[in-house]
């Protein structure tokens, strides 16, 4: 298939630039997958479109304030953005190697000195990789700052992680241009695994009261992990979307999740996938049959029409940008027409789009 297949012309002032006040109160288009009959209704509905024995499977990875501004040691400005922890079986405990995107791409070569904060945070390029992204050893400064001279020794600074939460800034999807007054609302409620360098954006939308009214509903709930990466904003650029190469992201899938997909399959009941990601994790450990293992890895899963989906029957999922691989996976689970329709619908109907816009459920 080709690339401008999936494209669809939207207006601007339609990319949703804030959160909306109160998460539940955004818009959701239900769509049936099969005939692609739409249903204006509004997420907080949610509940009563769902069936007793229902099992929602949702992301609970947590983003990291990926963000971090910073010099070099020649005093130009740094900026990266951390994407995922490098794999490493011997690691002090106070480094910690990351594979990242920088700015000024040019400066910021193999051997590069970084700082950060006031030298609570150092760092240096160890490699390149061949897309351009770079691996990056930071260490947390227990030593004098590195801008300070004289004075009291600095008490100890904590692990990386604590760093990042003091010193780090949330990494915002490039076409979002207004700044973010509260963080938490580029988390899902239910966020509990650090590591995501962008949100899983179909549960921003849950509220604690909204999952208890799931629950009343006699609806189950689970999770896995999905790490999402920035890869997922990463254009297509090959016409054929065949030749795409899919980026790498770290999933797991617990036990318990896996006995509840497994049991309500068994049984005849829905299970219904939360974000792109949940969907991913998914299908990439279902056999054939649909039955699914309790797993930790990579998936490097590709969905675009044509895929025989194994274990999900429903998806609650954002509007996605044209010729992504998140609208690809979305046709591949109802159909290219059935989509772009929905689509049109919505944007005459002025949904708001990606990130912090409304949802679909399709079923």
């Amino acid at each position: 298939m080709k690339k401008s297949d999936f494209f669809y012309d939207l207006p601007q002032e339609l990319i949703a630039q804030t959160p909306i006040e109160r998460r539940e109160l955004s818009r959701l288009l239900c769509m049936d997958r099969t005939s692609g009959r739409l249903e204006h209704r509004q997420f907080f509905e949610l509940p009563e479109l769902l069936r007793e024995g229902d099992v929602l499977v949702l992301n609970d990875s947590r983003v990291m304030p990926a963000r971090l501004l910073g010099t070099r040691e020649s005093g130009g400005a740094a900026e990266i953005v951390l994407l995922r922890e490098a794999q490493s079986s011997v690691k002090p405990p106070s480094a910690t190697t990351w594979l990242c995107l920088v700015r000024p791409g040019r400066k910021i070569r193999t051997g590069t000195k970084l700082f950060f904060g006031n030298g609570e945070l150092t760092a240096v390029i160890t490699g390149e990789t061949e897309g351009g992204n770079r691996l990056i050893k930071f260490s947390v400064n227990s030593e004098a700052p590195h801008a300070a001279s004289g004075g009291p020794a600095p008490e100890p600074r904590g692990s990386f992680l604590e760093i990042l939460e003091k010193l780090g800034k949330m990494p915002l999807p490039p076409y979002i241009h207004e700044e973010l007054e509260d963080s938490e609302r580029y988390q899902t409620v239910y966020s509990r695994v650090t590591g995501s360098a962008a949100a899983p954006t179909a549960g921003l939308h849950f509220t604690d009261e909204l999952l208890c009214g799931v629950k009343a509903r006699g609806a189950e709930v689970c999770f896995i992990t999905l790490h999402v990466g920035l890869g997922t904003f990463r254009p297509v650029k090959a016409d054929e979307i065949e030749r795409h190469d899919m980026h790498a992201e770290y999933f797991i899938i617990p036990g318990e999740t896996a006995e509840k997909v497994n049991s309500a399959r068994a049984n005849g009941r829905r299970v219904i996938a939360v974000g792109t990601t949940s969907c991913r994790a998914l299908e990439s450990c279902a056999d054939e049959a649909g039955i699914i293992t309790p797993y930790s890895g990579f998936t490097e899963i590709f969905i675009y029409p044509g895929y025989k989906f194994k274990c999900i029957d429903g998806l609650i999922t954002n509007f996605h940008l044209p010729e992504s691989t998140l609208i690809m996976l979305v046709s591949a689970f109802s159909s290219l027409e059935n989509v772009l329709n929905a689509y049109r619908a919505a944007i005459d109907e002025r949904y708001r789009f990606f990130s912090f816009g409304d949802a679909m459920l399709i079923v």
